[in-house]
């Protein structure tokens, strides 16, 4: 079957409940058949992105803890945000990892508490500019997938979403080139072929590095990307749809 390509807007630390009403105002009437979205609000603005979203667009929380409650200042349990409507997390995106010290060994454990509750996991994974210098890439792509997926039950790895986010190319304009994404994005699959062709088959692998709409199309007909995790360019409503209009082109 067909993998549905899968386009996700991570809005980081941007938009109010306010910013978010009026674009999703602007967004979901506007939004083509085809491609699988899901919008990624901070915190403060999930419960009204699910209300306004219905069914017709996923909404997805930026983090969570393996836990479903306890003495954990600051952070939200899967519970909390199911009970919100909330469909889907991101996991170990690189701000995480790099800012606030999220380990693999800790993201191994939210992976399991998502997907044991029914969220989908969003897990992001790549190398920075150090390691794809030093033509490290696969080599930190393995042990970040070795151990974030380390306790996953190999029959449930096309569960998931996986995103290939080189951290050179975030926020920075650069963007890795289509061969890039595709060798890495192919590498990933291979990984998870290796405990499970069918999960292989089934996975959704995305590229988020600096996705824009001049550049969405080219990257997402690759053979092996299967969508986009999109951080600035999501956060105006024009460049999104474009960008989801080519996904669903791809």
């Amino acid at each position: 079957m067909p993998r549905t390509p899968y386009v996700a807007a991570n809005w980081k630390m941007h938009k109010t409940v306010a910013e978010t009403e009026a674009f999703l105002g602007e967004v979901l009437p506007k939004l083509p058949d085809g491609p699988e979205v899901v919008v990624c609000p901070p915190y403060p603005s999930l419960a009204r992105a699910v209300e306004l979203c219905g069914d017709r667009v996923a909404v997805a929380a930026q983090n969570m803890h393996e836990e479903d409650s306890g003495a954990f200042t600051g952070e939200v349990s899967a519970p909390m945000l199911l009970e919100l409507g909330v469909k889907a997390v991101i996991l170990g995106h690189s701000e995480r990892r790099e800012h606030f010290g999220e380990t693999d060994d800790a993201l191994a454990r939210k992976l399991v508490a998502a997907r044991d509750r029914g969220l989908q996991p969003i897990l992001c994974v790549g190398e920075n500019l150090m390691e794809r210098e030093g033509d490290q890439t696969e080599a930190k792509l393995e042990a970040q997938l070795s151990e974030d997926l380390g306790q996953l039950p190999d029959d449930r790895l096309g569960e998931i979403v996986i995103a290939y986010e080189p951290i050179w190319a975030i926020g920075t304009g650069r963007t890795a080139s289509t061969d890039q994404a595709q060798d890495a994005i192919a590498f990933i699959r291979r990984r998870i072929a290796a405990r499970s062709a069918d999960a292989a088959d089934s996975v959704r692998i995305l590229y988020g590095g600096s996705v824009k709409p001049d550049n969405a199309a080219e990257l997402i007909s690759q053979s092996d990307v299967d969508g986009a995790l999109v951080g600035g360019a999501s956060l105006d409503p024009g460049d999104f749809l474009a960008i989801v209009e080519a996904a669903g082109g791809a």
